[in-house]
């Protein structure tokens, strides 16, 4: 009877501990995830007329608007300012992230992930 299994060097211990260090770098990534998440970060527009605190989890937490910029003449302008310092906001917790993962897969590009 032929033995079963893989080729003399691809199965057995390299196999398993191939599998070991996927399991520890999912649970590595879990735990990234989750101190991404609770952390949060914060962007400014206008001269810090408008500030916007953004969390890890892609979620608005706080918008602070400077009197001085509440022009009921120029609404149009107060939208753009809160637009600019969401996109920054979100951008600074987006380039964490990509930052933080790119240090656990070694800079690999792995889709999917965050």
């Amino acid at each position: 009877m032929a033995k079963s299994g893989f080729p003399r060097g691809m199965g057995g211990g390299n196999m398993n501990q191939m599998i070991k260090q996927a399991q520890k770098m999912q649970e590595q990534m879990m735990k990234m995830q989750e101190e991404i998440e609770a952390k949060t970060y914060t962007a400014t527009a206008g001269g810090g007329a408008v500030q916007v605190v953004v969390s890890g989890k892609r979620e608005i937490q706080e918008i602070t608007l400077k009197p001085e910029v509440v022009d009921p003449d120029d609404i149009e302008m107060l939208q753009d300012l809160i637009v600019a310092a969401v996109n920054e906001g979100l951008r600074k917790m987006e380039a964490d992230s990509s930052a933080q993962m790119g240090q656990l897969t070694g800079g690999l590009n792995i889709p999917g992930l965050f």
